[in-house]
């Protein structure tokens, strides 16, 4: 009878060890409130909107142990409309779908639709990327990606193990299309170093096309400046932590090269750059109330053959305050306030595309120079 009980305690402990070996775990954020813009398509709205503070989505992600440090990963991932239901961008899992292999020693290396060193390594010091995601803190036209509003298909990506704070990544996405191997390809490396309250990370990101051309729904200016056959993103950035707050600072500089000019047939593809310059915070005021501000200046210059150069600017404010109902539940409200100014596009004869504003290429643009918007809503995260 004992001989019994101890065979079966025997099996029970190598059946549980087994199943703890691997798991699949369900995911996800939903993020939903009322939205008031002072100027939408020339008239002030009020209106539901999904993921003004941040994304909606769900998702998988699954480890299994393979023993000697090594385990295999995977996640798939999806963004959708909370008002609607419906799925945002191209597929189901638009987001993110990888699997791969993770090792203590040696890092991670994954294949399939992931995001780019940008994203992972200076997105976290932007507002845009802290406190669970702010996306209305995101940079005009998302120029530089820090919304993280798209990822990278057909992606191999390489994440070091953590070496006394630092580490460092890089991806390769093939372009899987006709007319040559460098058609639609993209690459990216980065790196980041933690010691103690501060955080430092530099990343550079090239596309053989414009992501932007992708983005579901695009504002007028991101429609203007689509499908360069060249973009390059590198931009370096700080945080400091103290007591309940952190403060950030971050660069990024964006070129766009033979971007197409869509609304106007015949006019010469367009080069273009822009420079952010983001100061953001956070403080928690109490374990459960916390605030977050931000301010990004971003400056361009545009110019193409038998063109003259032109000089966007956009001056982008962002404050807000957070609630904390418990762990996974929250309730926020926060203001943008973005100036515009300068030409998008100046043909030197008369031809001009005036700029407008672009707030985190969320909103419609304003018919003037500025635009406010104003959002409370709740956000659940599981």
């Amino acid at each position: 009878m004992k001989k019994t009980l101890i065979i079966l305690g025997v099996a029970s402990t190598f059946s549980a060890a087994a199943h703890a070996q691997s798991s699949v775990t369900l995911y996800g954020s939903l993020d939903a409130g009322l939205l008031y813009v002072n100027n939408w398509e020339g008239h002030s709205n009020w209106l539901e909107h999904s993921s003004t503070l941040s994304n909606t989505y769900f998702g998988l992600k699954g480890v299994e142990d393979l023993g000697g440090g090594t385990k295999a990963i995977f996640r798939l991932e999806s963004g959708f409309d909370l008002t609607n239901g419906g799925f945002a961008g191209n597929g189901l899992f638009n987001r993110q779908a990888y699997v791969g292999l993770q090792n203590n020693q040696y890092g991670t290396l994954t294949l399939g639709r992931q995001y780019d060193s940008v994203v992972d390594y200076l997105s976290p010091l932007a507002l845009a990327g802290q406190a669970g995601g702010v996306n209305v803190a995101a940079h005009p036209l998302n120029n530089d990606n820090i919304g993280a509003q798209y990822s990278v298909a057909n992606s191999v990506k390489y994440e070091s193990a953590n070496h006394s704070g630092f580490h460092f990544g890089a991806l390769y996405g093939f372009s899987n299309q006709a007319g040559g191997f460098a058609n639609g390809r993209a690459w990216s490396v980065g790196a980041g170093y933690s010691n103690g309250p501060l955080t430092v990370a530099a990343a550079y990101d090239q596309s053989n096309i414009n992501p932007n051309a992708a983005v579901a729904n695009p504002s007028p200016a991101v429609a203007v400046l689509q499908d360069a056959n060249l973009q390059r993103t590198f931009g370096v950035g700080a945080n400091y932590a103290f007591g309940p707050g952190t403060v950030g600072l971050l660069w990024t500089h964006t070129i766009l090269n033979g971007a197409t000019f869509a609304p106007q047939d015949g006019v010469p593809a367009l080069n273009a750059h822009f420079d952010n310059i983001e100061l953001n915070g956070t403080y928690g005021l109490t374990p459960a109330l916390a605030l977050v501000g931000e301010y990004t200046y971003t400056f361009g210059k545009t110019s193409g053959a038998g063109t003259q150069s032109s000089s966007p600017r956009w001056h982008s404010v962002t404050l807000g305050t957070d609630y904390s109902l418990s762990k996974r539940t929250d309730l926020y409200f926060a203001g943008v306030y973005q100036h515009a100014s300068g030409d998008l596009y100046n043909d030197g004869q008369g031809f001009v595309v005036d700029n407008s504003t672009s707030i985190a290429n969320a909103l419609p643009p304003s018919s003037t120079p500025n635009q406010v918007g104003v959002t409370a809503g709740i956000r659940h995260r599981f």
